[in-house]
């Protein structure tokens, strides 16, 4: 082989390497790292150079293949597969309008007439496709490779806009639609700031988080995620519609929702016209979106062009290139978090971005400072793209002058002094002085304090008085507070402290998983606070459980469950614990079990796996049958009951002391 056609088959490795691991981090993981344009411009690349040294194609390369979003394999997720009766397959993409012209004249060429073209607005979501029987919604299914994807079904039915039975009449008796699942902008900034509360890693966009939410096992959660859906294509072959615009409108009176800005277009120049006019006015829009999709409207004509083995030759899409500012960094503050977590926010110099005035950055941890080369006085690029906090993507070293100065992250913290702490594993550096440093201690407060925790009216500026004044030191302080304390603060009068204090005793009847969630525990947010409590039922089973046991919770990873013994290890966090009973907080889920019958008296029924009603549903119907559904493998266990991925650890020692094992079926034929 000659040397130049080693360094192009190199090159092409390298390509396709690079896009793979891409896909994976954007598909599975939900966790991109390089923006849709970079990635496009690394798969353009690869494209041309297969087209160019054709001895070197592959039938694996990503250059032919859908992205994959199918998780049962990798990720043990019980999602059951389903082929797809016709192939999902990808929309080719341009960011270059003499591209859409080449695309419109080779449309033309092949037709041999005038072509009318349907231009729609490309939603950064999910690709869903739904079938419908009789025009009842059966089944649910994502892309996946395109030919088999994970059948969702159970998560769809929970989003609202998704109609589960079809209005009007004149539908077939079964035929597919397809669609997006996406996250409005609104939905998107309450998740990402709830977890950024729960110090939770964000999701870098709309489209991953919606893209997460779909694939969570507890499709209650998935309901609460605010995802919506709009409809763009139907599967349907049937003479009486000739455009694809009329399936459309026929797809609205069904109540399948779609698109209310979809244009029929005569020719290119009013397809740019929709183009400009969006590329505008998307920053307006509730949702995201990142280009526009153009279609033949004739559904003949789709049929004579066809497809390839990866994309439909009658459609192309043209992105937009993502919103940018520049803008001057003038100094980077260091914020400590609630659970001592360090991060650098930059102070910029003033700059319009997506309709709103932008000050500041965020710049997440000092390796993001250090590959960005980023100093002060620096200019640099800002992109909103939906975050709470915009983020810096770039410096622009062209205008970098002579005085600028480099950030110099602190080794201490910056509110009490204490030595920094960096863990390998960890991309922030952190505060270890929990319980003496300042900022830690009253967020803490306010965090326990949040209506979506004990719901206690006091707000930063009650915290700060009541911290400084030395009142509140631990969290259960909030519940020794007096009317002449409070009445010593700033601006309190009677009617005041007693509002304050009713809400304290209010606070008393909320229930166990939103005390647990009020703890502050790293990485426990609502849901894992929720699926923790109902799966132990109790705070003493919590604090007792193993890291094996803990792991058993649905979304409970490695890092979630230490640092989950990491909190009850602590002895001031225990005695914290002791204090909110005597003061009667409620520390165990209530469960009302109604005695169905004892057909499973003194049996010790541990339960270890996924199954079609949650856990805490299949220690009711255990209880309700004079069982006992126990959380550990002992010798006085009686069965262990088996679902899809049960854990490794209950299931050796079940084997070790020969335990037998059941099935949910023959548990229910047990209980008849």
């Amino acid at each position: 082989m000659k040397k130049s056609d080693k360094l192009i088959l190199d090159r092409i490795l390298q390509l396709r390497e690079e896009i793979n691991e891409h896909n994976q981090r954007y598909y599975i993981d939900n966790n991109p790292i390089i923006s849709d344009f970079d990635y496009d411009l690394l798969l353009n690349e690869l494209e041309t150079l297969e087209r160019k040294y054709p001895q070197f194609k592959s039938n694996d390369s990503p250059s032919l293949h859908v992205g994959s979003d199918i998780l049962s394999q990798d990720k043990g997720i019980p999602f059951k597969q389903v082929a797809h009766k016709y192939p999902m397959l990808s929309i080719s993409n341009t960011y270059d309008k003499e591209e859409l012209i080449l695309f419109d004249e080779r449309v033309r060429k092949i037709l041999q007439h005038s072509v009318e073209y349907v231009c729609e607005l490309k939603i950064d979501g999910v690709a869903i496709c739904l079938t419908y029987f009789k025009g009842k919604l059966i089944k649910a299914v994502t892309r996946g490779d395109g030919f088999v994807g994970d059948d969702v079904t159970k998560n769809v039915l929970k989003i609202n806009s998704v109609p589960k039975e079809l209005s009007d009449s004149g539908y077939p008796d079964e035929f597919e639609v397809r669609g997006e699942i996406f996250m409005p902008w609104e939905s998107f900034d309450e998740l990402n700031r709830q977890r950024e509360e729960n110090e939770e890693e964000l999701f870098a966009n709309p489209r991953n988080a919606a893209s997460g939410s779909l694939k969570l096992l507890n499709s209650e959660e998935v309901g609460k995620r605010g995802l919506q859906a709009l409809f763009y294509h139907l599967m349907i072959d049937d003479p009486k519609y000739i455009t694809h615009f009329e399936l459309l409108e026929q797809a609205r009176k069904w109540g399948l929702p779609t698109s209310p800005y979809v244009r029929k277009c005569e020719d290119l120049t009013q397809v740019f016209e929709y183009l400009d006019f969006w590329n505008v006015e998307r920053t307006g829009l509730p949702y995201p979106i990142d280009g526009v999709v153009i279609k033949l409207n004739n559904l003949n004509d789709q049929k004579l062009l066809g497809n390839t083995a990866k994309s439909p030759r009658w459609a192309t899409a043209f992105k937009f290139k993502p919103e940018q500012a520049l803008s001057k960094v003038i100094s980077v503050d260091f914020q400590v978090g609630r659970t001592g977590a360090i991060t650098p926010v930059a102070n910029l110099e003033p700059v319009l971005l997506s309709g709103t005035t932008v000050k500041r950055a965020t710049l997440h941890n000092i390796d993001q400072i250090r590959a960005l080369d980023l100093h002060i006085n620096d200019y640099v690029y800002v992109e909103k793209g939906g975050e709470i906090i915009p983020k810096i993507t770039a410096v622009d070293f062209s205008k970098r002058g002579n005085i600028i100065v480099p950030v110099i992250f602190p080794d201490k913290c910056p509110d009490c002094g204490t030595q920094l702490i960096k863990e390998e594993s960890e991309a922030k550096h952190y505060c270890p002085n929990q319980y003496g440093c300042p900022t830690q201690i009253k967020a803490r407060f306010l965090h326990f304090c949040c209506r979506k925790a004990m719901d206690i009216i006091a707000g930063e500026a009650t915290i700060d008085q009541l911290y400084n004044k030395g009142y509140i030191k631990v969290l259960s302080d909030i519940y020794r507070l007096t009317v002449e304390q409070l009445l010593s603060l700033d601006g309190w009068k009677e009617r005041s402290a007693d509002r304050f204090l009713k809400s304290v005793e209010k606070s008393k009847s909320v229930p166990f998983s939103r005390v647990l969630y009020a703890l502050g525990i790293r990485y426990v947010g609502e849901t894992t606070a929720k699926n923790l409590a109902s799966h132990f039922l109790s705070i003493d089973n919590i604090i007792s459980a193993s890291r094996e046991e803990l792991l058993e919770v649905e979304e409970v990873g490695d890092k979630l469950a230490d640092s989950i013994i990491s909190f009850f290890s602590v002895p001031v966090n225990l005695q914290l614990i002791n204090d909110f009973k005597h003061i009667g907080l409620k520390l165990e889920e209530k469960t009302e079990n109604k005695t169905v019958s004892t057909k499973l008296s003194g049996l010790n029924i541990v339960i270890s796996g996924v199954f079609p009603i949650s856990r805490e549903e299949m220690k009711s119907l255990i209880e309700s049958h004079s069982g006992k559904a126990a959380n550990t493998v002992t010798p006085n266990t009686s069965y262990l009951l088996v679902g899809e991925n049960p854990g490794s650890s209950k299931l050796q020692k079940a084997k070790q002391l020969g335990i037998p094992m059941i099935t949910e079926k023959e548990l229910r034929e047990m209980i008849g």
